[in-house]
């Protein structure tokens, strides 16, 4: 599979509802019973929830292709905002087909349910962090005496608020989340986020990749029936490891943009816009990863 790369989407007579840290939404003309958007999964990268300058090539067809081959595999245990519709057929006149062939979606117009649902399998990220100082995290007290990256007797789930781009997510317990969205809907996406995190991990781990944490988005459509949507258990959503070399109590390589997340630690910078440029090695090791992802879990290979 060669790669394109694509910085912005720029889409003439479709309009532009958002542009986020990486994906572009667009709307599609309709009749609005049935109102459809087009996603576009870009080349952007962001890292400390700041968008850096440089791209790195072909990610956003790689994120896309692992959201997809998750949709398909998890479709008996939630729907998925997907409708199956040809991107090339919702494409404006004169747009080049394939340079969105594989990094954009059709799908349905749902209503976000205004948090990010995380499971945590492991104790990692800022999950780590929370224990450290108060010894729970989201509000779920942990046992004491846990090390980083060690494995939880079960996995959790771990709100946070959904930031603007720019901005920080902040984790939040699931009683927050329930003042925020209702119980019932709480419980939905919480049920819904372990049963899907459950069944990824186990089907990552027959790979001999561990599924560490993942951040999944819901919707809702017209009926009120929960989708999951967006992304889906892709390397900018999720934390992977290699299992061989796993290791309690360090801070494992992961399938990700780990590579960009070293090399700003080692720069004078403070994480807020506009991020600094990325060395080439940066960014050629960081699609390697993206790329060896795509090849464990989807037996997809990329040029």
């Amino acid at each position: 599979m060669a790669a394109t790369t694509l910085l912005s989407a720029d889409l003439p007579g479709l309009v532009l509802r958002h542009r986020g840290k990486v994906r572009d939404v667009f709307e599609l003309p309709g009749d609005g019973s049935d109102p459809q958007l087009l996603i576009v999964a870009t080349d952007r990268l962001s890292a400390f929830d700041v968008v850096l300058p440089d791209p790195i090539p072909g990610k956003g067809e790689m994120l896309c292709q692992i959201s997809n081959f998750w949709f398909a595999k998890t479709a008996h245990l939630m729907p998925n905002h997907l409708t199956g519709i040809e991107v090339a057929s919702v494409l404006p006149a004169g747009v080049d087909p394939a340079l969105y062939a594989r990094r954009a979606v059709v799908t349905k117009k749902l209503k976000p349910v205004p948090v990010e649902a995380i499971a945590r399998g492991y104790l990692i990220g800022s999950g780590w962090k929370d224990y450290q100082k108060t010894g729970r995290v989201s509000g779920i007290a942990l046992p004491d005496g846990l090390r980083q990256a060690e494995r939880l007797a079960q996995p959790i789930f771990t709100p946070s608020t959904k930031a603007a781009v720019g901005d920080h997510d902040e984790n939040i317990d699931f009683d927050t989340m329930v003042r925020t969205i209702g119980a019932d809907l709480a419980e939905q996406v919480r049920d819904a986020t372990l049963r899907l995190y459950g069944f990824a991990a186990e089907y990552a781990a027959e790979r001999g990749i561990l599924l560490a944490d993942t951040k999944f988005e819901f919707g809702t459509d017209a009926d009120g029936r929960l989708h999951v949507m967006d992304e889906m258990l892709t390397p900018d959503s999720s934390r992977y490891w290699p299992a061989e070399g796993y290791e309690i109590g360090t801070s494992p390589p992961s399938y990700d943009k780990q590579f960009v997340r070293d090399y700003l630690e080692t720069l004078d910078w403070n994480k807020t816009a506009p991020g600094p440029r990325l060395p080439a090695e940066v960014i050629e090791r960081t699609r390697a990863k993206y790329a060896e992802a795509l090849h464990k879990l989807a037996d997809i290979a990329v040029d």
